[in-house]
Order: C-alpha cells, then structure tokens, then sequence
C-alpha cells in the first residue's frame, strides 16, 4: 500500500477522483498541501478524514517554498506525490528528488499542447480530438514521460468551458487507473522512459 501525497490550489476535482477510487486500491492519500489557504480542496480531504497542510508561497523563493514542500511530505512517510490542480511550477531540485515518484495530470494529448490555456488553443487550432495525459514530472515543463492517456472529441460548437468539462470528465478516471499503475509497480520512470511491467 503506497502512502499518497496530494498537493492542489483549487477545488480539487481530481483529488475527490482519487479519493473516491481508493477504496480497494493498492494506495493511500495521507496528506493534503495547498498553497492557497482558502482551497476548497482542503475540505474536501478533511470530509474524508485526510490530513491537511497550507503552505503559503507568498514572500518566499521557489527553493524556499520547494524546502518546506518536501519537508512536510518526507516527514509524513510520503511516498509518491501527485500534483492535482497544483499552479506552481516546481523547481528542479525538487523535482529530480521525487523523479519517478511525482507525477500529474494535464488536460491535453501529450505532447500536444503543453502549458497553459489548452483548450482554447485546441479549439482555435480546429483539432478534432482532445483529451488528458498522466504523466512522471521532469523538470521541463509539461514535458515528462506519459503513463496513461485518454481521448475526447471536439465538436465544432465546443468552448472552452464545454470542453474543459468533458475532458475533466475522463481525468477523473484516468487520474486513478494511471496512480493504481504505479503503486502496484505496473509503471515506473527509467531512463526517461515510462517503462511497464
């Protein structure tokens, strides 16, 4: 059983996702971090009886924040972390100190439309296809091996808010049947590779 940090900013839509699909499943969510206080995210894990933590990033440097971050997992017994609505880009050191053990969730086919304002560059670019990809994070934004994708279309009447929706849709099915891989060993990150057993 793998214990699960999640770190969010928001309503944690994907963190409910998981919460929700653990029962059963070979992982755990033990913490929750927010860097906003007022994320309702936060009330949502504490509904389920998980723990909570704010760290606020205002005022202080990305290593800085990055440090009080890793420090509170570690002592939590975290073992992998998943970045679920999480609006800060971390920075390398961090991420090459939980290589293979941190991955997320983006709302495109990787790696088609990295960054932000996906949708709205999906539709304007008139693609017929869209979707999510899970992936291991590396320190090149957006850019880590994919775990596991899935597709939706786009209609030629979609906004951004009607295709968000649908694509979050898939995510919250995705997100824990790509973490389910990895805690049970299925998946792990080698070489630069996603690499499954």
């Amino acid at each position: 059983m793998k214990k699960i940090g999640v770190l969010i900013s928001g309503r944690g839509s994907n963190l409910g996702a998981l919460i929700e699909a653990q029962a059963g499943a070979p992982y755990k969510i033990i913490l929750v971090i927010s860097n906003h206080e007022d994320a309702s995210g936060l009330l949502r894990a504490q509904a389920a009886g998980i723990a909570t933590l704010v760290i606020p990033h205002k005022g202080k440097s990305r290593e800085t924040f990055d440090a009080e971050l890793d420090a509170a997992l570690k002592n939590a017994g975290v073992e992998i972390v998943c970045l679920a609505g999480f609006m800060r880009i971390l920075s390398d050191g961090f991420v090459r100190g939980w290589e293979g053990r941190l991955v997320n969730i983006h709302p495109s086919l990787l790696p088609a439309y990295k960054g932000t304002q996906v949708h709205e560059r999906v539709i304007a670019a008139g693609e017929t296809t869209s979707g999510a990809s899970v992936h291991f994070v590396v320190p090149e934004l957006d850019a880590g091996p994919v775990i596991a994708q899935a597709s939706v279309p786009v209609h030629p009447t979609d906004t951004p808010e009607t295709l968000s929706a649908r694509v979050l849709e898939v995510e919250h099915k995705l997100y824990p049947a790509a973490l389910r891989l990895l805690a049970d060993g299925k998946v792990k990150l080698e070489k630069g590779l996603s690499v499954f057993s």
